[in-house]
């Protein structure tokens, strides 16, 4: 197998270990801008996408946000596939064009959105496809972090993450928590939302975001933050008769009176980065089309932005 990556930042790195496990015989392309980039150990540096004397059975996505759409727009070009790090794009400028060329060159794009592949979140998945008649009353999810921890030994205000103009924002980073709302309960009737960046951390990027989606029954809040020290991860369903509590940074998720309904200490959210990449992977082989395309993606991007 080969495979071209962009951007061989840290998350690439968790790509990497995902396809070395999956394949100890993959021939890995790193796309560099800078003659003098390091050298990494088992990855071949290229400069030009012609450089690359293979022919590539995929391509990851792994730049800064703010430059998705160059290198989504010439790998589209060469009809190469795409595994996408969420999320899409950086901003909707030009996304339906982009969905447009993607749809007719017939290319596979899989968005990255791997929080889809942790435990708890596939067992709602499969919970509200069986029970369909389980009446949700309100939906509460929570993710807050400390940003200055992210990234130890490197400037929280230096990096992408704390950079509006790179496609830095809490609301683009923490996708995830807007993207498997959107995958649980579907596209909501109505959206509000407040982002805000006045916060101790003194970043020019969106540091604290609000968001309410309103669905036909229900309403689900999310509250998303870079400023907490006490790393909190959690969804509360409030149901007719019971309240589940999922703890996703402890894997379990506990029902009425605090009875466990499913835990497992053994996971680690890293496994979801080879869960992810074997998914990938295995519907190129079957030639099956992917969830979460840049297409869907991007309608969760419209609600990330605050455009319905």
């Amino acid at each position: 197998m080969n495979v071209l990556i962009v951007g061989l930042g840290s998350i690439a790195a968790k790509h990497i270990d995902a396809l070395k496990s999956i394949d100890e015989n993959i021939t890995i392309y790193a796309l560099r801008s800078n003659a003098n980039a390091e050298n990494v150990e088992g990855i071949i540096n290229v400069y030009n996408l012609d450089d690359v004397n293979a022919s590539l059975d995929f391509a990851i996505i792994s730049n800064p946000t703010h430059l998705h759409y160059e290198f989504i727009d010439s790998l589209v070009s060469k009809g190469i596939n795409l595994f996408i790090e969420k999320p899409p794009l950086a901003s909707l400028d030009n996304s339906e064009n982009l969905i447009k060329k993607i749809n007719d060159s017939k290319v596979a794009n899989y968005v990255a959105c791997n929080l889809r592949f942790h435990p708890c979140i596939q067992l709602l998945k499969e919970t509200f496809i069986k029970n369909q008649d389980k009446r949700i009353n309100e939906v509460n999810i929570y993710c807050g972090s400390y940003l200055p921890d992210w990234r130890p030994g490197k400037d929280f205000r230096e990096i992408y993450s704390a950079r509006p103009e790179m496609g830095g924002g809490v609301h683009l980073d923490l996708f995830h928590e807007l993207d498997y709302t959107y995958w649980l309960f579907g596209k909501p009737i109505r959206t509000n939302s407040v982002l805000r960046n006045n916060s101790s951390l003194d970043i020019p990027a969106i540091d604290y975001a609000n968001y309410i989606f309103e669905y036909d029954n229900f309403t689900a809040n999310i509250i998303l933050n870079y400023y907490r020290k006490d790393a909190k991860r959690i969804i509360e369903i409030v149901f007719e008769d019971e309240t589940w509590n999922i703890d996703l940074i402890n894997n379990s998720i506990y029902g009425k009176d605090g009875v466990k309904i499913f835990s497992d200490t053994t996971f680690r959210v890293i496994n979801t980065y080879k869960s992810q990449m074997n998914y990938f992977i295995n519907t190129l082989k079957v030639n099956k089309e992917q969830m979460n395309t840049f297409a869907e993606s991007i309608e969760v991007l419209k609600l990330c932005l605050g455009n319905e």
